[in-house]
């Protein structure tokens, strides 16, 4: 599928790189990082990339906005997911062919044209594999998108996912010019707002017995905090990480636009993935997610990590 995909990039003249919706930085890495590349390798092709964008990462740049005329006859290629209603842009269904490159575990509903390997820790990891496999060439700028991305998806190089392979890639994005200052600097310094922000959320968790760590975010929240959705959801789900009782941590924001909850997962060393698909969401072994209806099925989502840890007490050691 590979080859395939390769060849209806040599053979279209306009190229649409798409991504899921409220995008991480695996997602706008891979996306931006394999857009560069095309248009680098084959600078007479028309290479675009579409969607919403979250405030944390307009530091990588803006998206393009295109008529529904330049999706019609052209190839869209859609990075870090493979399910239609993450999508970042649904005039990918008027697209004239779509290829998925993903490295998540959810099975595709959206193309035939499917290239998934859930064995690398991000999509970049996996997008770099084939670009220098098939002679692209990478510039400084696009290295650094997919370095991003990288560092992110795997936690900084922590979890599980991450393999002797990861490290290669990172090393031979280094050698590209990727800037990993730039990344550092723009992910991890944050404002004294932020980090006050950070500290009352530090305060407003609960643990269970067995080491669930978890916060419910009501609607309220987002009048404490004038901020995106995506700064509490997303942002922090990991003040509740790096704390020896805890095991697994998850975070339940209440999304006005979509009004449902929105639940981050993670855990350190514990598979939580098949849970996340329980209702109906999907990721990373270590790392997901999954919207739910209402806090009370978030609820029945502790519980069953709290189950998961009891049975893993009762077989085995827990990291």
């Amino acid at each position: 599928m590979i080859n395939k995909l390769i060849s209806k990039i040599k053979e279209y003249d306009s190229i649409i790189i798409l991504r899921h919706k409220r995008p991480d930085l695996d997602a706008l890495g891979s996306q931006r990082g394999l857009a560069l590349s095309i248009k680098e390798t084959y600078p007479n092709k028309s290479v675009y990339i579409t969607g919403d964008m979250s405030d944390n990462y307009k530091f990588l740049g803006e998206m393009d906005r295109i008529d529904n005329s330049v999706f019609i006859n052209s190839l869209v290629i859609i990075c870090d997911v493979a399910v239609s209603n993450m999508i970042s842009d649904d005039r990918y269904k008027i697209a004239k062919e779509v290829f998925i490159i993903d490295h998540h575990t959810n099975t595709s509903d959206v193309s035939l044209n499917t290239i998934i390997d859930s064995s690398k820790s991000s999509c970049c990891e996996y997008l770099v594999e084939i670009l220098d496999n098939n002679n692209f060439k990478i510039p400084p700028y696009a290295a650094t998108s997919l370095y991003g991305g990288m560092v992110t998806d795997s936690g900084r190089f922590q979890y599980s996912s991450t393999t002797s392979g990861t490290f290669k890639i990172a090393a031979r994005l280094l050698e590209l010019g990727a800037d990993m200052n730039f990344i550092y600097n723009n992910i991890y310094v944050e404002s004294l707002a932020s980090k006050k922000m950070k500290t009352y959320f530090s305060n407003k968790f609960d643990v269970t017995d067995m080491g669930v760590a978890y916060m419910f975010n009501d609607k309220e929240v987002f009048d404490l905090f004038n901020v995106e959705f995506f700064a509490i959801s997303r942002g922090m789900v990991n003040v509740m990480a790096g704390i020896e009782e805890v095991k697994i941590w998850a975070n339940f924001t209440y999304d006005k636009d979509s009004q449902k909850v929105i639940g981050e997962f993670r855990s350190r060393g514990i598979k939580i993935v098949d849970i996340a698909k329980k209702y109906g969401g999907g990721g990373h072994d270590e790392a997901c997610g999954a919207t739910l209806d209402d806090f009370d099925v978030a609820k029945e989502v502790v519980n069953d990590f709290e189950l998961l840890l009891k049975e893993l007490a009762n077989g085995k050691n827990i990291k």
